[in-house]
């Protein structure tokens, strides 16, 4: 609107300067008055066709269909004056002249309408049929064979819905993502959000009909229409993406689990137990005749044993802390509680016991969160007393751990627990949050879902 206004002001102001100045020098005051004359339809034009002053597409509708309108109406009075004439043998006659009036006046207003349609149909495609548009696109996305596609399928549909150059979809706030596009990129887009449930998705990008060109109330309210029912599917979109990846990191911590169990099998518990079964027959040699050195080659078998079962345990606490098995989740809890209390710190388990049945990932995820929160207590902390709450809930298990350290320093970066604790949570499909105390301390609080055990 201001750089509408700054051609029209231009001209304005220049008029009387012109007048002034060819009114008090004298110099060739007719050439000059012819300029400045000459300045405010320049500056109109330039308004109209470059900034859209005074709607110029409304006057090229108009145009063609008024134009239209009066040759068909011509046209059909015309021939109908002509026919009548000819069926009545006379050149002039009141009554064919009549007829064709009624006629043409009665055509008016069909014949006005539907051009209109028509008209704008091929200016602005379906901008004045949203309900059309939505129907084709709901169609048009339902019969997509992956969510993923549906993207695709909105920006072509709203391209060539409206007859825009240029219709792209991005997902992701922090980390915009392209994910869908229609036709040739431009500079000049219009951003509106996709939201769903107060959340942005994302963004659907639209470009003018035209190079600088505007998008009118009528484009923007059906824009804005589409976005909103385009929200749900690209939170849909989100979430199978986001589902995916979930998936590949279980698949490949699932290997790399795999990985670690066959490493640790065949290059320590492998030749340990080898090794033990060629110190058996050392000892079966010398049983006979050296049985004091029978003795001493059992007793290095001994060791060797107590060993590989210490191994064994490792390997199997690491897969599941076999303490859950043996005494529940709130007194394993206590357990490690008594340990770290070894080096000076003080905790507390507030749990019930015992606790309702939970499913075996969640108490898992449980016990490893709220035993890394204590370690970093103990280890990062320095804090000098620690809680650690289990409140079964409805629908989830809310694990909370507070200490009195001294708390997240600004700018954190998350280590191997941290980052351990949000990729348990994450597995879930729960939530985590870390805080700083008012007086001091941290909070860790971990919502875990409670899916039915089976």
């Amino acid at each position: 609107t201001r750089q509408q206004l700054k051609w029209l002001a231009y001209a304005a102001m220049l008029m009387p300067f012109g007048g002034m100045v060819g009114q008090f020098s004298g110099l060739i005051p007719n050439l000059l008055v012819l300029v400045v004359a000459a300045a405010t339809p320049l500056a109109m034009a330039i308004a109209i066709l470059r900034y859209r002053l005074y709607d110029i597409d409304l006057l090229i509708n108009r145009t063609l269909v008024y134009g239209l309108l009066t040759a068909l109406v011509l046209g059909v009075y015309a021939l109908i004056v002509a026919a009548t004439g000819a069926l009545a043998q006379a050149r002039s006659s009141p009554t064919a002249a009549l007829i064709a009036a009624t006629v043409a006046a009665l055509l008016f207003h069909p014949l006005r309408a539907r051009l209109q349609r028509g008209i704008n149909r091929l200016l602005y495609g379906e901008r004045d049929t949203p309900l059309a548009v939505l129907s084709q696109l709901g169609q048009r996305m339902e019969a997509a064979s992956a969510p993923e596609s549906m993207l695709a399928v909105l920006a072509e549909t709203v391209a060539k819905a409206l007859k825009l150059p240029y219709v792209a979809v991005v997902l992701g706030e922090t980390s915009p993502t392209l994910v869908a596009e229609y036709g040739r990129p431009t500079e000049d887009v219009y951003a509106l959000p996709l939201v769903y449930q107060g959340q942005n998705a994302g963004r659907l990008l639209v470009a003018p009909r035209r190079p600088g060109d505007t998008f009118s109330a009528a484009d923007l309210a059906l824009l804005r229409t589409v976005a909103r029912q385009a929200g749900a599917t690209a939170h849909a979109v989100q979430l199978t993406a986001d589902l995916q990846r979930s998936r590949q990191r279980l698949v490949a911590a699932r290997e790399e689990e795999r990985r670690r169990l066959r490493r640790d099998l065949h290059d320590d518990l492998g030749p340990r137990l080898a090794s033990m079964t060629l110190t058996i027959d050392a000892a079966m040699r010398q049983l006979r005749q050296n049985p004091d050195q029978a003795e001493e080659i059992l007793g290095v078998l001994k060791t060797q044993a107590q060993t590989a079962v210490q191994e064994i345990r490792r390997l199997v606490y690491d897969l599941r802390p076999p303490a859950l098995d043996d005494l529940g989740l709130t007194a394993a809890l206590r357990e490690s509680a008594a340990r770290y209390a070894q080096g000076g710190l003080h905790i507390t388990v507030d749990a019930p016991d015992p606790l309702p049945p939970l499913p075996a990932a969640v108490e898992v995820a449980a016990f490893r969160i709220a035993q890394e929160a204590m370690t970093n207590a103990v280890r990062h902390a320095d804090a000098r007393s620690c809680r650690v709450r289990i409140r079964p809930e409805a629908d989830h298990l809310c694990v909370i751990v507070e200490d009195d350290g001294r708390g997240l320093p600004e700018g954190l970066q998350m280590g191997v627990g941290l980052r351990s604790m949000q990729e348990r949570v994450a597995e879930l499909g729960g939530r985590l949050t870390l805080e700083n105390k008012q007086d001091g301390g941290t909070i860790v609080r971990a919502w875990l879902p409670m899916v039915e055990a089976t």
